[in-house]
């Protein structure tokens, strides 16, 4: 990705700063402002409802405005400003019913495929040397 480097060397990022690069109206409703090895750090904020699909790799939000339903395969939780909510690599998961003023950082991190599958045992049949 162009600018990857200007990521790396990035130490700080405003949530202000972070939720004035969204589109105001239309247009995607995430923007990645760092990067670091394997983190990746977005803000989103979803308008109306929220579309996501599963993604490849880990991911935990970290609620900075806002209130409303995180659901994550078969659990339902409420979650307002301050609390960390996570999904796993491959897991259905989205937000409803969420407020107006909604925006979350997303910090993706580790392995295609999650740290679970990273840390898997060997298949059977292969002994681990």
């Amino acid at each position: 990705m162009a600018g990857q480097d200007v990521f790396d060397l990035a130490r700080h990022v405003a949530a202000s700063a972070a939720t004035a690069r969204l589109p105001r109206a239309g247009g995607k409703r995430f923007e990645t402002v760092f990067r670091h090895g394997s983190l990746q750090v977005e803000i989103f904020a979803p308008r109306g409802r929220d579309t996501q699909r599963p993604h490849d790799r880990d991911e935990v939000y970290v609620v900075l405005r806002g209130a409303g339903a995180f659901v994550n395969g078969t659990q339902r939780f409420a979650f307002r400003a301050g609390d960390v909510l996570f999904a796993a690599a491959g897991e259905v998961h989205w937000f409803e019913d969420f407020s107006e003023d909604f925006f979350t950082w997303v910090l993706f991190y580790g392995p295609e495929g999650g740290e679970k599958a990273a840390a898997a045992p060997p298949p059977a049949g292969g002994a681990a040397k």
